[in-house]
């Protein structure tokens, strides 16, 4: 198993502890988001270098781009899960997590099956609004994380106002990058047959 392949394998390892100390804050409201936040980095950080690895030392195997994608999934949809299980008593912010977490669950789902009909027959690479997607959705979970950090350090009382703004635009470019996949792979979809 080469070394990319190992990265990946090591981002599934750490998405449940990442999940767990964001949905369950055991040691305390300031040491677990700090927990969390860095293994979230770590794992974001692994899934860039995999990547940078795999292309520049021609190290892509076809388990590496099953692998991959899955791992991120993983990653997201689990962090975005555990904020919403975290921040469940708090209407409005529980209200534009679920939606969001909604929103980026659907569109992975969608591409993802669409993606599987469509290979071998059109390229399926990442387009920018894809990577502007998978940025937004890391920055989002990020400023979760150190948002009320922040507002505890400095007494200010924001009401999560930059974690709703991340929270809407991640939901937004799921959306739109969604959307835009569907637009140019639909007339490789074939509904007739």
């Amino acid at each position: 198993m080469n070394l990319p392949n190992k990265l990946t394998i090591m981002r599934i390892i750490l998405v449940p502890f990442c999940v767990f100390f964001i949905a369950y804050p055991i040691l305390g409201e300031i040491v677990s988001p700090i927990v969390a936040l860095v293994i979230f980095c770590v794992t974001s950080l692994t899934d860039m270098l995999d990547g940078k690895i795999a292309r520049k030392y021609n190290l892509v195997t076809d388990f590496g781009k099953f692998l991959d994608p899955v791992a991120d999934k993983l990653l997201i949809i689990g962090s975005y899960s555990a904020i919403l299980f975290a921040h469940r008593t708090e209407t409005l912010f529980a209200s534009f997590a679920f939606w969001a977490l909604f929103i980026i669950f659907f569109r992975e789902l969608a591409v993802t099956s669409m993606r599987a009909i469509v290979i071998g027959k059109v390229d399926v690479a990442a387009n920018w609004m894809g990577k502007v997607k998978t940025v937004s959705q890391m920055a989002c979970v990020i400023v979760v994380l150190i948002e009320p950090l922040v507002c505890k350090l400095f007494s200010i009382d924001t009401h999560s106002i930059a974690s709703i703004v991340l929270l809407v635009f991640s939901a937004f470019m799921a959306l739109i990058s969604g959307i835009n996949y569907f637009i140019a792979y639909w007339p490789h979809l074939k509904p007739n047959k």
